[in-house]
């Protein structure tokens, strides 16, 4: 096995549910550390508003789209490596595999099956679709960091998470455990990331969700800066997952 190079700015870095929330903050620090960011999600309103903030729009590419379409994710994929090779990249340094979905009906109680069957076709067969589309670049390229939005309800059951959600974010949490133990002796990494309650917009759709606690949350920032330190790591090491929690007070 021989370990990639190590990664050196500018990467280029792929970004899905890039619109909002985590996705934009994500965009925002890579950005602001001088790689070039593609920007993935389903409002192209949304990442068109996400690219005019950032520092440099020839670094900047929009490529709207829904991650449960398959095809559409590995043209997409093929897409930002060929933008990439255009600007002098490789193809894909690092993805942040962050669209995810979380629904009212949380509870056996409020079973619902169209709802719940679309938390399952977004939190984990769009990011099975993701890694699938990336694997052949990465591949290629010899080496590269997948960096995946989990959850604390991915690591410990939550009620508030609600039964879909949690079931969703454990096997993202596996799908990116068996990365690094299968694609590992082609370069690639892979993290799962999982936080505790974010104040992001998908908060929002919980029932009965207090405004007035966004503060005390974790940060989107936050969020950005931990795949900031992921995608820096030393090549040869492989930080499988990182739980992050608000501190009790």
């Amino acid at each position: 096995m021989s370990l990639a190079p190590p990664l050196v700015t500018p990467r280029t870095v792929w970004i899905t549910g890039a619109g909002s929330g985590i996705g934009a903050a994500m965009a925002r620090a890579f950005a602001a550390a001088g790689d070039r960011v593609a920007l993935t999600g389903r409002s192209r309103d949304s990442l068109d508003e996400v690219a005019a903030s950032l520092p440099d729009p020839s670094r900047t590419l929009v490529m709207p789209g829904d991650v449960t379409d398959r095809e559409g994710m590995a043209k997409t994929a093929a897409e930002v490596a060929a933008w990439s090779k255009g600007q002098g990249g490789n193809g894909i340094d690092v993805l942040c595999n962050n669209a995810g979905l979380n629904i009212p009906k949380r509870s056996w109680a409020e079973l619902d099956w169209e709802s719940w069957d679309q938390v399952i076709a977004v939190n984990v067969t769009g990011a099975l679709n993701v890694i699938a589309a990336c694997l052949p670049v990465m591949r290629a390229e010899g080496g590269g960091v997948m960096i995946h939005t989990s959850s604390w309800a991915g690591r410990f059951h939550s009620e508030r998470g609600g039964v879909a959600y949690g079931a969703s974010k454990h096997a993202l949490s596996d799908i990116s455990a068996s990365l690094n133990d299968q694609e590992g002796r082609n370069g690639i990494r892979s993290t799962a990331l999982c936080p505790a309650e974010v104040a992001t917009p998908l908060l929002a759709k919980r029932p009965g969700f207090d405004t007035s606690t966004l503060a005390a949350m974790i940060q989107p920032e936050d969020m950005a800066a931990t795949a900031l330190y992921v995608a820096g790591m030393n090549p040869g090491v492989a930080v499988h997952e990182i739980v992050l929690a608000p501190v009790r007070r």
